[in-house]
C-alpha cells in the first residue's frame, strides 16, 4: 500500500468529487485528526489560558504549553520557551525585524537576502534598511537555483549584520545551504534568519544543526489550522529583545506611567492568544511524525519525477529549477509556450484541477528569471500516481484549446 492510499482517507475534503490538489505550497489540507483536536479544544477546554484558575483555564493552559513543547521538540529548539506563537510566518520574521532589526542594525550595515526570498522575507528587511540607514544585499542563485559558495563568500562580508534565507525556494524547490551560509554569517559575526515555511512541512528540520539564530514557519502549510505560526529564536537573543506588540498577558506589572514585561516568551504573546490554532499545531506535528517525514520525501520525489518526466515530453514546457526532481521538495513550476500561467490555471480548474498561477509573492526572481509569471504545481505525500498522469494528460491538451494545435 502507498503512503497515499494509507493516509488519504483521513481527509475528506479529498474524498469530495474528482478534484486534484495541486497548490500545497500554498496550503495543505487538514486531516481529521486536526479538525478534531480543535473541536475537542472548544468542546471541552474553551477558556482563556493563562489567566483563569478555575479547571477549564488551566486545562487551555496545559495544552497550549503542550503544543510549544511540541513544536520545540519537533525543531530541535533547546528549551519551549524559545518558542513564540504567532500568526504565520510572515508576522514571525516581521516580529524579528522589528524587535532585533531596528536596534541591530545600523547605518553602513549589510543585510544579505537572496533573490529567491518570498515577499515575506524580504519587505521586512526593506523596511529595516530604510529606517536605519543599511544596505541590502542579494545573493543570487545559478541556472539551476543553487546559491554556490563563491556567491555566500563574495556576499557575506565583515559589513554583514544579519542573513534571511529561505530553507526551501517555494518558486525553484531547491533546498538552500543553510547550514554553509549560517558558517559564513556567524564568521563575519552576524545573525542568520531562516524562514522555514517551505522546508518544514517536508523536510527534518534542526534548528541547531542548520545554525539557525531565528527559524520561522507556519502551521497552515503543515496541515494546521490558518493563523497560528511559529517563531524560533534563541533565548539570549530574546531576552535581549524589546517586545513587538504590548497588551495582554505580556506584562509583569503596568503603573500609569510605565510597565515591566513578563519573561520570554510571554513577552512576545501579546493579547488573547490562539490556543485553538496552537492544538491544533500540536495535532499536525504528531500525525506528521506518524506519517514520517521519509516516507513523504520518499512520495513527493516519486511524484515529482513522474511530473517532470511527463513534462519532458512536451517540448513547449518550460521548467524552472534544477532537472532533477529530488532537488525540487514536490515544487514544480513551469511555462506553457504562448499561454499565459494565468490562463493555464484557469483552464485547469474547469477540468478540476488546483495549481498556482502569479509571481507567488517572488516578483524579485521572476524579474531575475525574466518571466512575468508562472505556473506551480506542489505535491505532497497524499497526492497520488493517478493524479499526476490525469494532470499531465489535462496539461497536454491546454495549447490545443488555446488554438496552438498541439
Amino acid at each position: 500500500m502507498s503512503i497515499a492510499d494509507e493516509y488519504r482517507k483521513d481527509f475528506p475534503i479529498l474524498q469530495k468529487g474528482d478534484y486534484i490538489y495541486f497548490d500545497n505550497a500554498a496550503t495543505t489540507q487538514r486531516p481529521t485528526q486536526v479538525v478534531e483536536a480543535i473541536r475537542d479544544f472548544y468542546e471541552n477546554a474553551n477558556a482563556n489560558p493563562l489567566r483563569g484558575l478555575y479547571d477549564w483555564s488551566v486545562d487551555a493552559t496545559e495544552r497550549y504549553e503542550a503544543a510549544r513543547h511540541a513544536v520545540a521538540q519537533f525543531i530541535g529548539a533547546g528549551e519551549d520557551g524559545e518558542i513564540i506563537f504567532t500568526r504565520n510566518t510572515t508576522e514571525s520574521l516581521n516580529l524579528v525585524a522589528y524587535s532585533y532589526g531596528l536596534s541591530h542594525i545600523h547605518e553602513g550595515d549589510e543585510i544579505v537576502l537572496t533573490v529567491m526570498e518570498h515577499h515575506s522575507n524580504m519587505l521586512p528587511w526593506q523596511m529595516v534598511a530604510k529606517k536605519n540607514g543599511a544596505r541590502l544585499v542579494y545573493m543570487e542563485p545559478d541556472e539551476e537555483g543553487r546559491i554556490t559558495s563563491a556567491e555566500i563568500q563574495n556576499k557575506i562580508t565583515d559589513k554583514t549584520k544579519l542573513v534571511a534565507v529561505a530553507q526551501v525556494s517555494n518558486v525553484l524547490g531547491v533546498t538552500n545551504p543553510i547550514r554553509e551560509i549560517a558558517d559564513r554569517a556567524h564568521a563575519v559575526g552576524a545573525v542568520m534568519v531562516v524562514d522555514g515555511a517551505q522546508s518544514t512541512p517536508h523536510i527534518h528540520v534542526d534548528v541547531k544543526a542548520l545554525g539557525a539564530d531565528f527559524f520561522a514557519f507556519s502551521g497552515h502549510k503543515l496541515m494546521s489550522p490558518m493563523g497560528i505560526g511559529v517563531l524560533y529564536g534563541r533565548m539570549e537573543l530574546l531576552e535581549e529583545m524589546p517586545p513587538f506588540l504590548t497588551g495582554g498577558e505580556m506584562i509583569e506589572y503596568v503603573t500609569r506611567e510605565d510597565a515591566t514585561y513578563a519573561p520570554v516568551p510571554e513577552k512576545f504573546e501579546a493579547g488573547t492568544v490562539n490556543a485553538a490554532g496552537a492544538v491544533g499545531l500540536h495535532a499536525a506535528i504528531d500525525y506528521l511524525q506518524k506519517v514520517g517525514l521519509d516516507r513523504v520525501a520518499e512520495q513527493e520525489h516519486l511524484l515529482t519525477k513522474q511530473l517532470m518526466d511527463g513534462m519532458k515530453q512536451m517540448p513547449y514546457i518550460k521548467i524552472y529549477g534544477s532537472p532533477d526532481p529530488e532537488k525540487h521538495c514536490g515544487i514544480v513550476t513551469f511555462t506553457i509556450d504562448g499561454v499565459h500561467p494565468h490562463d493555464t490555471a484557469s483552464l485547469l480548474n474547469e477540468d478540476h484541477v488546483c495549481i498556482r498561477a502569479g509571481h507567488h509573492c517572488a516578483q524579485p526572481l521572476m524579474q531575475f528569471l525574466k518571466v512575468g509569471s508562472t505556473a506551480r504545481a506542489s505535491l505532497y505525500f497524499y497526492n497520488t500516481q493517478e493524479e499526476v498522469s490525469r494532470f499531465l494528460e489535462k496539461l497536454s491538451g491546454i495549447r490545443k484549446v488555446m488554438g496552438y494545435g498541439a
